[in-house]
Protein backbone atom coordinates (compact mmCIF):
# COMPACT_ATOMS: atom_id res chain seq x y z
CA UNK A 1 0.00 0.00 0.00
CA UNK A 2 3.55 2.24 0.49
CA UNK A 3 3.74 2.96 -3.37
CA UNK A 4 -0.60 3.56 -3.63
CA UNK A 5 -0.87 6.95 -5.30
CA UNK A 6 -3.21 9.80 -3.07
CA UNK A 7 -6.14 10.12 -4.85
CA UNK A 8 -6.53 13.78 -5.08
CA UNK A 9 -2.57 13.91 -6.69
CA UNK A 10 -4.53 11.17 -9.32
CA UNK A 11 -7.13 13.35 -10.31
CA UNK A 12 -4.44 16.69 -9.91
CA UNK A 13 -6.60 18.30 -7.68
CA UNK A 14 -6.70 19.80 -4.03
CA UNK A 15 -7.89 17.82 -0.75
CA UNK A 16 -10.64 20.39 -0.43
CA UNK A 17 -11.80 20.24 -3.63
CA UNK A 18 -15.48 20.61 -4.59
CA UNK A 19 -17.00 17.96 -6.35
CA UNK A 20 -18.33 19.90 -9.69
CA UNK A 21 -13.61 20.17 -9.46
CA UNK A 22 -13.66 16.83 -8.95
CA UNK A 23 -15.92 15.63 -11.92
CA UNK A 24 -14.19 18.18 -13.96
CA UNK A 25 -10.97 16.69 -13.59
CA UNK A 26 -12.18 13.28 -14.09
CA UNK A 27 -13.72 14.06 -17.00
CA UNK A 28 -10.62 15.46 -18.39
CA UNK A 29 -8.41 12.83 -17.79
CA UNK A 30 -10.71 10.16 -18.55
CA UNK A 31 -11.13 11.41 -22.15
CA UNK A 32 -6.92 11.50 -22.24
CA UNK A 33 -6.43 8.46 -21.14
CA UNK A 34 -9.21 6.02 -21.89
CA UNK A 35 -8.50 3.07 -24.27
CA UNK A 36 -10.26 3.94 -26.90
CA UNK A 37 -8.25 6.93 -27.19
CA UNK A 38 -4.85 5.13 -26.58
CA UNK A 39 -5.49 1.60 -28.46
CA UNK A 40 -3.06 -1.39 -27.07
CA UNK A 41 -1.24 1.28 -24.88
CA UNK A 42 -0.77 -1.08 -21.24
CA UNK A 43 0.40 2.60 -19.54
CA UNK A 44 -2.81 4.38 -20.35
CA UNK A 45 -5.20 1.68 -19.12
CA UNK A 46 -3.52 1.21 -15.83
CA UNK A 47 -4.10 5.26 -15.86
CA UNK A 48 -7.32 5.24 -16.97
CA UNK A 49 -7.70 2.58 -13.78
CA UNK A 50 -6.14 4.10 -11.67
CA UNK A 51 -8.08 7.59 -12.52
CA UNK A 52 -11.69 5.61 -12.36
CA UNK A 53 -10.57 4.02 -8.59
CA UNK A 54 -9.82 7.84 -7.61
CA UNK A 55 -13.30 9.43 -8.47
CA UNK A 56 -14.89 6.04 -7.46
CA UNK A 57 -13.66 7.61 -3.85
CA UNK A 58 -13.97 11.19 -3.97
CA UNK A 59 -17.30 11.44 -5.34
CA UNK A 60 -18.59 9.37 -2.86
CA UNK A 61 -19.05 11.39 -0.06
CA UNK A 62 -18.99 8.50 2.78
CA UNK A 63 -15.93 6.76 1.05
CA UNK A 64 -14.31 10.52 0.40
CA UNK A 65 -15.13 11.17 4.26
CA UNK A 66 -13.03 7.71 5.33
CA UNK A 67 -10.21 8.48 2.91
CA UNK A 68 -9.76 11.98 4.29
CA UNK A 69 -9.48 10.05 7.74
CA UNK A 70 -7.74 7.28 7.42
CA UNK A 71 -6.17 7.54 3.83
CA UNK A 72 -6.43 4.25 1.54
CA UNK A 73 -6.70 1.79 4.58
CA UNK A 74 -9.84 3.62 5.30
CA UNK A 75 -11.36 2.50 1.56
CA UNK A 76 -9.32 -0.50 1.30
CA UNK A 77 -11.29 -3.90 1.06
CA UNK A 78 -8.61 -5.83 2.93
CA UNK A 79 -9.70 -3.28 6.03
CA UNK A 80 -13.43 -3.98 5.86
CA UNK A 81 -14.42 -0.62 4.63
CA UNK A 82 -15.02 -1.28 0.61
CA UNK A 83 -13.99 0.30 -2.05
CA UNK A 84 -14.69 -2.92 -3.64
CA UNK A 85 -11.97 -3.34 -6.13
CA UNK A 86 -14.55 -2.90 -8.98
CA UNK A 87 -16.11 0.37 -10.99
CA UNK A 88 -19.81 -0.31 -10.18
CA UNK A 89 -20.28 2.53 -7.74
CA UNK A 90 -20.29 4.62 -10.75
CA UNK A 91 -23.72 3.38 -11.60
CA UNK A 92 -24.47 4.42 -15.90
CA UNK A 93 -22.20 6.48 -16.87
CA UNK A 94 -23.44 8.57 -20.50
CA UNK A 95 -19.91 8.30 -22.48
CA UNK A 96 -21.90 11.01 -24.88
CA UNK A 97 -21.58 13.44 -21.84
CA UNK A 98 -17.83 11.66 -20.82
CA UNK A 99 -17.10 12.08 -24.09
CA UNK A 100 -18.75 15.26 -25.07
CA UNK A 101 -16.43 16.70 -27.62
CA UNK A 102 -15.65 12.85 -29.64
CA UNK A 103 -17.33 10.84 -31.56
CA UNK A 104 -17.83 7.28 -33.21
CA UNK A 105 -16.88 5.55 -29.60
CA UNK A 106 -17.89 1.71 -29.49
CA UNK A 107 -19.49 2.26 -33.31
CA UNK A 108 -22.25 4.98 -31.55
CA UNK A 109 -21.36 8.11 -33.11
CA UNK A 110 -21.75 9.51 -29.18
CA UNK A 111 -21.29 13.47 -29.30
CA UNK A 112 -23.12 13.52 -32.87
CA UNK A 113 -26.81 14.81 -31.76
CA UNK A 114 -28.04 15.68 -35.04
CA UNK A 115 -30.78 13.91 -36.30
CA UNK A 116 -30.24 12.22 -39.52
CA UNK A 117 -34.00 12.23 -40.69
CA UNK A 118 -33.71 16.17 -40.50
CA UNK A 119 -33.79 17.82 -43.92
CA UNK A 120 -30.67 17.94 -45.36
CA UNK A 121 -29.27 20.00 -48.74
CA UNK A 122 -28.28 18.22 -51.89
CA UNK A 123 -24.75 17.64 -53.32
CA UNK A 124 -23.01 20.25 -55.38
CA UNK A 125 -21.71 19.36 -58.59
CA UNK A 126 -19.39 20.66 -60.82
CA UNK A 127 -18.63 20.17 -64.85
CA UNK A 128 -17.29 21.82 -67.39
CA UNK A 129 -17.58 24.12 -70.44
CA UNK A 130 -14.98 23.98 -73.28
CA UNK A 131 -15.28 27.12 -75.17
CA UNK A 132 -13.88 28.93 -78.40
CA UNK A 133 -11.99 32.20 -77.74
CA UNK A 134 -14.74 33.68 -79.50
CA UNK A 135 -17.33 32.19 -77.52
CA UNK A 136 -15.54 33.52 -74.53
CA UNK A 137 -15.17 37.09 -75.66
CA UNK A 138 -18.56 38.00 -77.39
CA UNK A 139 -21.05 35.41 -75.04
CA UNK A 140 -23.13 32.44 -75.78
CA UNK A 141 -25.62 29.87 -74.60
CA UNK A 142 -24.28 26.54 -74.09
CA UNK A 143 -25.93 23.36 -73.51
CA UNK A 144 -24.82 21.40 -70.55
CA UNK A 145 -25.09 18.00 -70.13
CA UNK A 146 -25.47 16.38 -66.53
CA UNK A 147 -26.52 13.72 -63.82
CA UNK A 148 -27.68 14.45 -60.85
CA UNK A 149 -29.85 12.73 -57.92
CA UNK A 150 -33.35 14.09 -58.51
CA UNK A 151 -36.91 14.11 -56.12
CA UNK A 152 -39.05 10.67 -57.45
CA UNK A 153 -41.39 12.13 -59.20
CA UNK A 154 -43.93 8.60 -58.34
CA UNK A 155 -43.69 8.96 -54.74
CA UNK A 156 -42.88 12.43 -54.09
CA UNK A 157 -39.80 12.02 -52.16
CA UNK A 158 -41.34 9.62 -49.46
CA UNK A 159 -40.06 6.34 -50.63
CA UNK A 160 -43.27 4.66 -50.56
CA UNK A 161 -45.57 3.35 -53.10
CA UNK A 162 -48.29 5.76 -54.48
CA UNK A 163 -51.36 5.39 -52.41
CA UNK A 164 -49.26 4.13 -49.16
CA UNK A 165 -47.20 5.99 -46.56
CA UNK A 166 -44.45 5.62 -44.28
CA UNK A 167 -44.85 4.65 -40.86
CA UNK A 168 -42.93 5.72 -37.86
CA UNK A 169 -40.28 3.17 -36.48
CA UNK A 170 -41.25 1.68 -33.02
CA UNK A 171 -37.80 1.09 -32.20
CA UNK A 172 -36.23 4.26 -32.33
CA UNK A 173 -39.90 6.06 -32.28
CA UNK A 174 -39.03 8.40 -35.08
CA UNK A 175 -35.77 9.77 -33.35
CA UNK A 176 -33.36 7.44 -36.21
CA UNK A 177 -31.55 6.83 -33.06
CA UNK A 178 -31.42 4.15 -30.16
CA UNK A 179 -29.19 4.24 -26.57
CA UNK A 180 -27.28 0.95 -25.89
CA UNK A 181 -25.38 -0.01 -22.48
CA UNK A 182 -22.04 -1.73 -22.51
CA UNK A 183 -19.85 -3.05 -19.57
CA UNK A 184 -16.45 -2.49 -19.61
CA UNK A 185 -14.09 -2.44 -17.09
CA UNK A 186 -16.93 -2.80 -14.67
CA UNK A 187 -18.68 0.61 -15.91
CA UNK A 188 -21.97 0.75 -17.65
CA UNK A 189 -21.52 2.94 -19.92
CA UNK A 190 -24.38 4.28 -22.28
CA UNK A 191 -23.74 4.75 -26.00
CA UNK A 192 -25.99 6.74 -28.93
CA UNK A 193 -26.57 4.47 -32.10
CA UNK A 194 -28.32 4.23 -34.84
CA UNK A 195 -31.14 2.56 -35.10
CA UNK A 196 -31.00 -0.81 -37.03
CA UNK A 197 -34.24 -1.17 -37.83
CA UNK A 198 -35.14 1.45 -40.13
CA UNK A 199 -31.20 2.48 -40.40
CA UNK A 200 -31.48 5.81 -38.99
CA UNK A 201 -34.22 7.39 -41.02
CA UNK A 202 -36.88 7.12 -37.79
CA UNK A 203 -39.66 6.06 -40.84
CA UNK A 204 -40.51 2.36 -42.00
CA UNK A 205 -41.76 1.71 -45.44
CA UNK A 206 -43.76 -1.51 -45.95
CA UNK A 207 -44.73 -0.81 -49.68
CA UNK A 208 -41.46 0.97 -51.57
CA UNK A 209 -42.12 2.92 -54.70
CA UNK A 210 -41.02 0.55 -57.72
CA UNK A 211 -39.11 3.89 -59.30
CA UNK A 212 -37.22 4.63 -56.50
CA UNK A 213 -37.06 1.12 -54.78
CA UNK A 214 -37.76 3.35 -51.01
CA UNK A 215 -34.70 5.59 -51.55
CA UNK A 216 -37.15 9.11 -52.24
CA UNK A 217 -34.56 9.68 -54.70
CA UNK A 218 -33.70 8.91 -58.32
CA UNK A 219 -30.60 10.13 -60.47
CA UNK A 220 -31.36 11.06 -64.24
CA UNK A 221 -29.43 12.86 -67.11
CA UNK A 222 -30.56 16.62 -67.21
CA UNK A 223 -29.64 19.20 -70.06
CA UNK A 224 -29.36 22.84 -69.25
CA UNK A 225 -29.44 25.93 -71.27
CA UNK A 226 -26.40 28.15 -69.57
CA UNK A 227 -26.04 31.77 -70.48
CA UNK A 228 -22.32 32.10 -70.57
CA UNK A 229 -21.61 36.09 -70.07
CA UNK A 230 -19.14 37.95 -72.36
CA UNK A 231 -15.51 38.22 -71.18
CA UNK A 232 -15.50 35.30 -68.96
CA UNK A 233 -11.71 34.05 -68.69
CA UNK A 234 -10.13 30.25 -68.55
CA UNK A 235 -10.74 28.59 -65.06
CA UNK A 236 -13.79 30.94 -63.92
CA UNK A 237 -16.92 29.24 -63.16
CA UNK A 238 -20.71 30.10 -63.19
CA UNK A 239 -22.84 29.04 -60.19
CA UNK A 240 -26.37 28.33 -60.76
CA UNK A 241 -28.07 27.81 -57.71
CA UNK A 242 -30.35 24.91 -57.02
CA UNK A 243 -29.41 22.96 -59.99
CA UNK A 244 -27.66 20.36 -58.29
CA UNK A 245 -28.98 17.45 -56.81
CA UNK A 246 -32.14 16.82 -54.64
CA UNK A 247 -31.65 17.06 -50.91
CA UNK A 248 -33.06 14.62 -48.12
CA UNK A 249 -36.03 14.67 -45.99
CA UNK A 250 -36.96 17.91 -48.07
CA UNK A 251 -33.79 19.99 -47.92
CA UNK A 252 -33.09 22.25 -51.08
CA UNK A 253 -31.39 21.15 -54.19
CA UNK A 254 -27.68 21.65 -54.32
CA UNK A 255 -25.47 24.36 -56.78
CA UNK A 256 -24.29 23.39 -60.12
CA UNK A 257 -20.93 24.59 -60.89
CA UNK A 258 -19.63 25.09 -64.61
CA UNK A 259 -15.95 25.66 -65.09
CA UNK A 260 -15.18 27.21 -67.90
CA UNK A 261 -12.28 25.98 -70.15
CA UNK A 262 -11.53 28.01 -73.32
CA UNK A 263 -9.58 26.26 -76.46
CA UNK A 264 -6.49 28.43 -77.39
CA UNK A 265 -6.79 30.54 -80.78
CA UNK A 266 -3.89 30.82 -83.76
CA UNK A 267 -3.61 34.19 -83.88
CA UNK A 268 -4.68 35.95 -80.20
CA UNK A 269 -3.10 35.18 -76.89
CA UNK A 270 -5.19 36.57 -74.09
CA UNK A 271 -4.02 38.46 -70.74
CA UNK A 272 -7.02 39.04 -68.57
CA UNK A 273 -9.14 41.56 -70.84
CA UNK A 274 -6.21 42.33 -72.86
CA UNK A 275 -5.58 40.67 -76.02
CA UNK A 276 -2.09 40.15 -77.71
CA UNK A 277 -0.99 39.12 -81.04
CA UNK A 278 2.27 39.01 -83.19
CA UNK A 279 2.26 40.49 -86.87
CA UNK A 280 4.61 40.44 -89.57
CA UNK A 281 5.49 43.82 -91.53
CA UNK A 282 7.93 43.36 -94.37
CA UNK A 283 11.43 45.79 -94.38
CA UNK A 284 10.02 48.67 -96.71
CA UNK A 285 6.71 49.03 -94.59
CA UNK A 286 9.08 48.93 -91.27
CA UNK A 287 11.81 51.46 -92.99
CA UNK A 288 9.50 53.19 -95.03
CA UNK A 289 6.00 53.61 -92.95
CA UNK A 290 2.98 51.93 -94.01
CA UNK A 291 -0.51 51.21 -93.39
CA UNK A 292 -1.18 47.97 -92.62
CA UNK A 293 -4.55 45.77 -91.63
CA UNK A 294 -4.76 44.16 -88.48
CA UNK A 295 -6.86 41.36 -87.39
CA UNK A 296 -9.28 42.14 -84.63
CA UNK A 297 -12.03 40.08 -82.66
CA UNK A 298 -14.70 42.39 -84.90
CA UNK A 299 -12.63 41.91 -88.28
CA UNK A 300 -9.92 44.20 -90.08
CA UNK A 301 -9.11 47.14 -88.83
CA UNK A 302 -6.22 49.98 -90.30
CA UNK A 303 -2.80 50.39 -87.92
CA UNK A 304 0.11 53.12 -88.55
CA UNK A 305 3.23 51.87 -88.84
CA UNK A 306 6.11 54.70 -88.50
CA UNK A 307 8.93 55.09 -90.93
CA UNK A 308 11.33 53.75 -89.39
CA UNK A 309 9.90 51.26 -87.08
CA UNK A 310 12.50 48.22 -85.43
CA UNK A 311 11.04 44.69 -84.91
CA UNK A 312 9.34 43.90 -81.82
CA UNK A 313 7.89 47.43 -81.65
CA UNK A 314 4.40 47.08 -79.98
CA UNK A 315 1.70 49.24 -80.98
CA UNK A 316 -1.85 49.95 -78.32
CA UNK A 317 -5.34 49.48 -80.19
CA UNK A 318 -7.51 50.56 -77.34
CA UNK A 319 -10.45 49.15 -76.80
CA UNK A 320 -10.03 46.58 -79.00
CA UNK A 321 -9.91 43.81 -76.14
CA UNK A 322 -12.08 41.80 -74.73
CA UNK A 323 -15.18 43.54 -72.45
CA UNK A 324 -15.16 43.52 -68.44
CA UNK A 325 -17.47 40.80 -67.66
CA UNK A 326 -20.50 41.46 -65.57
CA UNK A 327 -18.89 45.47 -65.78
CA UNK A 328 -18.11 48.50 -68.27
CA UNK A 329 -15.18 48.66 -70.27
CA UNK A 330 -13.06 46.81 -72.27
CA UNK A 331 -9.53 46.01 -72.53
CA UNK A 332 -7.10 46.79 -74.99
CA UNK A 333 -5.46 44.84 -77.90
CA UNK A 334 -1.23 44.95 -78.12
CA UNK A 335 0.13 44.66 -81.47
CA UNK A 336 4.06 43.41 -81.56
CA UNK A 337 5.35 44.14 -85.07
CA UNK A 338 7.96 41.27 -85.80
CA UNK A 339 9.81 42.19 -89.08
CA UNK A 340 9.95 39.52 -91.60
CA UNK A 341 13.62 39.41 -93.35
CA UNK A 342 13.04 37.78 -96.78
CA UNK A 343 14.81 34.90 -98.04
CA UNK A 344 15.31 33.76 -101.25
CA UNK A 345 16.76 36.29 -103.29
CA UNK A 346 17.24 36.83 -106.78
CA UNK A 347 20.30 38.09 -108.57
CA UNK A 348 18.47 40.91 -109.19
CA UNK A 349 16.80 41.90 -105.41
CA UNK A 350 20.35 41.12 -103.81
CA UNK A 351 21.78 43.38 -106.19
CA UNK A 352 18.88 46.07 -105.44
CA UNK A 353 19.94 45.26 -102.17
CA UNK A 354 23.55 45.71 -102.13
CA UNK A 355 23.05 49.21 -103.51
CA UNK A 356 20.73 50.26 -101.12
CA UNK A 357 23.44 49.33 -98.23
CA UNK A 358 26.01 51.17 -99.58
CA UNK A 359 24.26 54.11 -100.09
CA UNK A 360 23.34 54.00 -96.01
CA UNK A 361 25.91 55.21 -93.46
CA UNK A 362 26.15 54.96 -89.82
CA UNK A 363 23.27 57.67 -89.19
CA UNK A 364 20.79 55.48 -91.08
CA UNK A 365 21.55 52.70 -87.76
CA UNK A 366 20.98 54.83 -85.14
CA UNK A 367 21.14 51.43 -82.77
CA UNK A 368 23.74 49.76 -84.07
CA UNK A 369 25.98 52.85 -83.61
CA UNK A 370 24.75 53.42 -80.54
CA UNK A 371 25.75 50.15 -79.43
CA UNK A 372 29.46 50.64 -80.49
CA UNK A 373 29.76 53.51 -78.74
CA UNK A 374 28.93 52.05 -75.83
CA UNK A 375 31.58 49.50 -76.13
CA UNK A 376 34.00 51.89 -77.29
CA UNK A 377 33.37 53.73 -73.55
Amino acid sequence: MADKKDFYDVLGVQKGASEDEIKKAFKKLAKKYHPDMNPGDKVAEEKFKEINEAYAVLSDSDKRSKYDQFGHAGVDPNFGAGYGGGFGDFGNVDLSDLFGGFSSFFGGGMGDTRRRNAPQRGEDIGVSATLTFEEAAFGCKKDITYARVEECGTCHGSGAEHGTSTETCTKCNGSGQVKVNQRMMGITMQSVTTCDMCGGSGKIIKNPCGDCKGKGRIRRSKTLEVNIPAGIDDGQRIVLKSQGGAGTNGGSYGDLYVQVSLLPHPIFTRDGQNIHIELPITFPEAALGAKVEVPTLEGKSELTIPEGTQSGAVFNMRNKGIVNVGGSGRGNMYVKVIVDVPKNLTEKQKTALKAFAAACTDKNYTKKQGFFDKFKK
